[in-house]
C-alpha cells in the first residue's frame, strides 16, 4: 500500500458564527464546535484512506479562547499518524474577527477514527509521510498521545464494568 503526505489528507471549513450558534454567554456553543470538529476529521480521515471509518474516540478538545459572535471559524484538518487500521487526525481551530483581522487559536483537537470491519477483517490504511515542522512535530509526538488513549480506553472499559446500565426506576 502505498504512503501518502498529510497534505493529501487536508481539509479546510470556514463558518460565520451566527445568533443561533451561541450559548448563554454570547459565544459558540462548545457542542456546535464539537459537531463541526467530528465532521472535517471524519472527512480528513476518509480522504487519507478511502475506506468506511467511523471515530473510535474523540481524544481531546482543548478549549482555548471563546469564539464570539461575527467571528468566523476555520478548522483545518489534516491526518498526523496511522496505525494499521486506524488514524489520528488533527484539528485546529483559529477564530478570526474579520472587520479587525484578529486571528486567534481557539481550539486544537485529536480523534482517532479506524475502518470498518468488512468479512470480520479490519481494511489496512495507507502510512502517514510528515513534511512541514508542523506535521513532523505531530507525527513525532504521536506514540505519546497512542499510549494515554490506550490507558484511557483501558479505563474506561473498567468504569463500564462498574457502572450501572438498570434503569434508575427500577
Amino acid at each position: 500500500m502505498q504512503s501518502k503526505t498529510c497534505k493529501e489528507s487536508y481539509v479546510v471549513q470556514t463558518n460565520v458564527v451566527l445568533p443561533n450558534d451561541l450559548n448563554n454567554h454570547d459565544t459558540l456553543f462548545g457542542g456546535q464546535l464539537m459537531k463541526m470538529i467530528d465532521m472535517i476529521a471524519g472527512i480528513s480521515a476518509a480522504r487519507h484512506s478511502r475506506k468506511k471509518l467511523v471515530t473510535a474516540s474523540t481524544d481531546s478538545i482543548d478549549f482555548l479562547a471563546p469564539i464570539q459572535k461575527g467571528d468566523t471559524v476555520c478548522l483545518e484538518a489534516y491526518v498526523t499518524w496511522v496505525g494499521n487500521s486506524s488514524i489520528e487526525v488533527f484539528v485546529k481551530i483559529i477564530s478570526e474577527n474579520v472587520l479587525l483581522s484578529n486571528r486567534n487559536m481557539a481550539a486544537t483537537a485529536f480523534l482517532t477514527f479506524v475502518t470498518i470491519k468488512e468479512n470480520g477483517v479490519r481494511s489496512t490504511v495507507p502510512r502517514i509521510i510528515p513534511e512541514s515542522e508542523e506535521e513532523i512535530f505531530l507525527y513525532e509526538t504521536a506514540e505519546g498521545r497512542k499510549k494515554q488513549r490506550e490507558i484511557r480506553r483501558f479505563h474506561s472499559r473498567e468504569l463500564a464494568e462498574k457502572v450501572s446500565i438498570k434503569k434508575l426506576w427500577e
